[in-house]
Parts: C-alpha cells; sequence; structure tokens
C-alpha cells in the first residue's frame, strides 16, 4: 500500500475522513469544523456532495473551499455509492485508515485517538468504532446478525478500554483498515442505503478481520433529525435490504428468512393503514415485493411517487 500521507511519526496511521452530504450543507460545513479540531498531520477530509440542490453545493464550496477535497456525484449514489467515491479517493491517496463520519454525528479528539490507536495496535481488526449515544441515551454499542434480528443494536454498556467483538459497527462512525477494503472490495451499492456497513463487516469477518466497539469512547448522533427525515425511504430500504443480506449470507436459510421479513413486512403494512399511513404502508409492500423479486439498488423515486429521487 502507497504511504503517499506522510505524517511526523510514521508509527501513527494516518486517516481519511468522509463526510457524505445530500442537501444538509450546514451540518456538513459544521462537521467539518468539529473534525478539523482534532485532524493530524497526515490525515484529510473528503466531503462527498451526493447531487445536492445547487444552492446547496455552492454553500459547501464557499464555506469549506482550502479545508477539504471535494467529490461531487452527477447522481444520488445513496450511503453506499456516496461513500464509495471516497473510498476509492482515499485508497488511492494512500491512508492507512478511513473514517466514515455521518455529517450529524460528532466523535472528540481523545476518542478519536483511542480508535486510531485501537486498530493500529490490533491487525486482525478490520473494524472499529465508538458507543454511539444520543445525550445521556446510548443507541448502540455495536450490531448484531441484521439477517436474523428485527433490532440489531446492542445497548449493554461496556467498561472503560471494553473491547468488545461486533457483527457489525454502525456507519454513523466506523473507522476501516484501508488493507481490508483491498482485500475485500468497497460497499455493496446494492444496498443503496441501510445494511451495505453491516454486510462490510461480515464480508471482513469471513476474510479473518474483526469488527469491534471500544468502550468508553463515545460519538454523538442527533437522532430524532435523522428519523423524521424520508422515513418512508428508511421503512422501505431497511426492510428490502434484510433480503439482500439473507440472500448472501445466509442461503441455505433464505426461504425460512424471506417468509419472516414478509410478515415484518406485513405487519408494518397492516399497522400503517390501520392509522392511514399510506406512504408508510406503500414502503412495506414495496419492500417485501423487491425483496422476494431481488429488485435492488435505488429506489427513490418508484418508492416516493417522484417525491424523492
Amino acid at each position: 500500500m502507497s504511504s503517499n500521507p506522510t505524517s511526523p511519526a510514521r508509527g501513527r496511521m494516518n486517516l481519511a475522513v468522509l463526510i457524505l452530504n445530500w442537501n444538509r450543507a450546514e451540518d456538513s460545513i459544521h462537521c467539518v469544523h468539529a473534525v478539523q479540531e482534532w485532524l493530524q498531520p497526515g490525515d484529510a477530509i473528503w466531503v462527498i456532495d451526493n447531487h445536492s440542490r445547487p444552492e446547496d453545493r455552492a454553500q459547501l464550496q464557499q464555506a469549506l473551499s482550502v479545508a477539504v477535497n471535494f467529490i461531487f456525484s452527477d447522481a444520488n449514489l445513496g450511503f453506499a455509492g456516496g461513500n464509495n467515491l471516497g473510498l476509492q479517493a482515499a485508497l488511492a491517496a494512500g491512508h492507512d485508515a478511513i473514517l466514515l463520519l455521518n455529517n450529524d454525528a460528532t466523535v472528540n479528539k481523545t476518542a478519536v485517538s483511542q480508535l486510531r490507536t485501537l486498530l493500529q495496535q490490533n491487525p486482525k481488526l478490520g473494524m472499529v468504532g465508538p458507543e454511539m449515544w444520543d445525550g445521556n441515551q446510548m443507541l448502540s454499542a455495536g450490531g448484531g446478525d441484521i439477517g436474523l434480528q428485527i433490532n440489531t443494536h446492542l445497548q449493554q454498556p461496556l467498561a472503560a478500554g471494553e473491547v468488545r467483538e461486533v457483527a457489525y459497527v454502525p456507519g454513523t462512525c466506523i473507522f476501516v483498515r484501508t488493507a481490508v477494503l483491498q482485500q475485500i472490495g468497497l460497499l455493496d451499492e446494492a444496498y443503496f442505503f441501510s445494511g451495505e456497513v453491516a454486510d462490510l463487516c461480515t464480508r471482513a469477518r469471513q476474510a479473518g478481520y474483526q469488527s469491534a466497539i471500544l468502550g468508553g469512547t463515545r460519538a454523538y448522533h442527533q437522532i430524532e433529525r435523522s428519523a423524521g427525515q424520508r422515513h418512508q425511504l428508511h421503512i422501505y430500504y431497511v426492510l428490502r435490504n434484510r433480503f439482500l443480506y439473507v440472500q448472501k449470507f445466509h442461503p441455505n436459510q433464505r426461504r425460512r428468512l424471506y417468509f419472516r421479513w414478509s410478515f415484518v413486512g406485513g405487519r408494518i403494512w397492516l399497522e400503517a393503514l390501520l392509522r392511514r399511513n399510506w406512504p408508510r404502508a406503500r414502503a412495506a409492500a414495496l419492500a417485501v415485493w423487491d425483496g422476494w423479486h431481488g429488485r435492488f439498488g435505488g429506489q427513490n423515486a418508484r418508492v416516493t411517487r417522484g417525491k424523492i429521487k
């Protein structure tokens, strides 16, 4: 692997920070400024714009023109495709590790230092991350198998310094060893949104690498703001992509698990109908239909009847 980015102490892993933007320039600008407080020599920031409105792109460029590397996509490629543009750039630049960071999430200097050190000192760790918090509420300390479990977020507290192996590290804030990506490839764009990081961690485990959460380190994510946006699409992708994950990693249980996720989707559909929430009902029905029929990738316009592309 190239060692193009240099640092005063070559023993420290240099880091590429990837921040994906889609029509939320203010959040991305704030996120970049927070990252700059702990960035080290040899580190770099990439902001990937996922085909935002022209005024949103202009705001990004005006506020961050000197501070970051920009990648502008000609289409909305989803979480997987958008981040893959940044992953390709970071790999080409020769960084040792990559941090995927949501633009509405924050992680402090101490946590970054501890996570970077953990990754560097443990060659068999492919992905590491902090505990995820929203204020005083723990959201996640890693995740379980998304093909088998409905609620995959682990919420048992960790002692400071405890390293817990998990099925996946949440993509909100995940440190990835670039050597792993060179071996197993990038995010699977068939997911478009949700499930692609769990897929990546599973492929890493199959290649002999572990994914882990480091107790005592925290990232903060404003979950209410995220949950309120494009809720119909969230329901669709989270449910549909369970079928894709099962197809890839549980082929021997495919029929049983497809029926299980169909039941989950049917329950969401019925509850939505009873509440006259037609967009939610449509999302659940399409998710199950597309899961069975192998219709993956981005489906924003179809699910929202053209309201979101």
